[in-house]
């Protein structure tokens, strides 16, 4: 058995029998300083082992091919009716989206962005062309040069016996003889009308060719409610999300109808941007419980927000307004218990925009183009172990400069008495 004799032989820590010690007013006072000393060191200490230090470095983006990108926006066209406005979305792998309708609302304004009407739904018989989320070729006449073949479909398919509509179309018979081949009595195969070519004349003929058509119900089918004109004011705002492959690609907004011809050279596409951005949206919330990463995110994820894109000038007619647009992925990563976490994902970008004067019809175009390369913000939290290091050193050292300066405060002062009573060193 080992004694209790050679176990106290290792004390560090010796006690003097309080008899033998004496309190000084020196002392007190130090002692007092020296605790306040590591008080406010312990909380230096503390909050620096709270803050997360963040250290930023470019990387390559690590996205799968299955990662899509989410592109929210909300634009107002004063001059763009919501019956012809449509989005469409492409990119470079020949992937063409047309006239996207399930994550897109249309709400009728005024010149002043003002709401004059309820969301704009389209009636199933609004336009020939009604494509919906991906190209259907079926339903591409209107856009097809006429020849033999197709007119021949088309006659059959659509009337106004059939679905009460007439179509209008021209021919360049150099091109298509077949179709103006002319009989004995000079008069074309396929040409029914023989009257003027002005818009009055063609109007009382489609007016005529529906008035005796009959409804499912049996009554009269009366031209005036047949024939639907276009708009002649209004503007739409456009609001909603698309998803998009993160390759470079395009958002579209231009006027289609399969039922209307356009004027290009009156045609206006001046715009307001409400809201633009890419990814997720991250809520004020979020931002608000992590304010330390203010300084490095929302800084160019709404670059074009509250700005106006206007068509004016000598070369306002066949304007087209694109917008260039590079998007740079910044992530946060934190590392918590030797684990990386994603934080939050953002896509910031840059933006440049310019009009083009062109000979098709005027179009608002967002040309979004993706780096390969991202902003990675990793934060690295302070272990525990140096935490507690660093606490020890502190009250360690502490109480350690203070013994040593009452040491030399008493060792000064004793010096001092004995030169007063004129004893020897």
């Amino acid at each position: 058995m080992v004694s209790t004799t050679k176990i106290k032989s290792v004390d560090f820590y010796r006690k003097i029998p309080r008899d033998l010690t004496e309190a000084s007013l020196s002392g007190a006072g130090l002692s007092i300083i020296a605790a306040l000393a590591m008080m406010f060191l312990f909380g230096m200490e503390l909050s620096t082992y709270l803050a997360v230090t963040t250290q930023t470095s470019v990387v390559v983006d690590n996205s799968t091919d299955d990662d899509f990108l989410q592109i929210d926006f909300n634009v107002s066209f004063p001059a763009l009716s919501c019956e012809f406005a449509s989005v469409d979305v492409s990119d470079v792998l020949s992937t063409n989206r047309l006239n996207l309708t399930k994550t897109i609302k249309k709400v009728p304004i005024d010149p002043h962005l003002r709401e004059t009407g309820e969301e704009y739904h389209p009636t199933p018989d609004s336009d020939l062309i009604n494509h919906g989320d991906e190209h259907h070729d079926d339903n591409t006449y209107a856009s097809m040069s006429l020849n033999g073949a197709i007119f021949d479909r088309i006659s059959h398919k659509y009337g106004p016996e059939n679905d009460g509509r007439v179509l209008l179309g021209s021919v360049d018979c150099t091109e298509e003889p077949s179709l103006c081949t002319k009989d004995d009595h000079g008069h074309q195969e396929h040409d029914s009308y023989h009257g003027n070519r002005d818009t009055e004349s063609l109007l009382k003929m489609v007016e005529e060719l529906l008035r005796p058509i009959k409804k499912f119900d049996g009554t009269t089918n009366h031209a005036a409610s047949s024939i639907r004109k276009a708009p002649v004011s209004g503007g739409c705002r456009i609001e909603g999300y698309v998803r998009a492959k993160k390759v470079p690609g395009e958002l579209v907004i231009s006027a289609v109808s399969g039922s209307h011809s356009f004027d290009a050279s009156r045609m206006n596409m001046t715009h307001f941007v409400n809201h633009l951005s890419f990814g997720r949206l991250i809520s004020d919330r979020l931002l608000t419980d992590m304010k330390r990463l203010l300084p490095y995110l929302g800084l160019s994820h709404d670059r074009l927000n509250g700005k106006w894109f206007v068509n004016e000038g000598k070369f306002a007619a066949n304007v087209t307004i694109e917008h260039y647009l590079q998007v740079v992925k910044t992530e946060v990563v934190s590392r918590r218990f030797g684990q990386e976490h994603s934080v939050i994902e953002e896509y910031e970008y840059t933006a440049h925009s310019s009009v083009a004067h062109g000979y098709y019809y005027p179009v608002a175009k967002f040309h979004f183009d993706l780096s390969p390369m991202q902003v990675l913000i990793s934060e690295n939290p302070k272990s525990f172990s140096h935490f507690l290091t660093n606490v020890c050193a502190i009250i360690g050292g502490v109480f350690t400069v203070a013994g040593i300066l009452d040491s030399i405060f008493q060792s000064t002062y004793g010096i001092m008495k004995k030169v007063e009573l004129g004893k020897n060193f």
